[in-house]
């Protein structure tokens, strides 16, 4: 997506995207899970909306490209909370290696 008019990569508007489908989406569990941190962060004061388009816009277009939707949220959610220090890098990787000693499903988890 190689524009020369001034616009960054992420910016779509008025350009050819194909058809938008119409069907309804079933979000998977950590689709909304997403969703529900993004309000409870916000409420908390966490970040702005500026913040968040400004982490989106900065991934770049590789991101765009590889990512879906709720990865890049969850990417940008997780830029803001580290800036605005609710967790360091550090801290969140400690989390989640104890986390996945758990096991990958709730039942390992549960009887682990």
């Amino acid at each position: 997506m190689k524009q020369n008019d001034g616009r960054r990569w992420h910016d779509m508007g008025g350009q050819a995207a194909g058809p938008v489908p119409k069907e309804d989406h079933d979000f998977a569990l950590w689709e909304k899970r997403i969703d529900a941190l993004m309000v409870l962060c916000s409420a908390k004061g966490h970040f702005t909306v500026d913040g968040l388009r400004r982490a989106l816009e900065d991934m770049g277009e590789d991101a765009f490209e590889t990512m879906s939707y709720y990865e890049r949220w969850v990417a940008s959610l997780n830029q803001n909370l580290v800036e605005a220090g609710v967790y360091t890098p550090t801290e969140l990787g400690e989390r989640m290696e104890e986390i996945a000693t758990r096991g990958e499903t709730y039942g390992e988890a549960a009887h682990g």
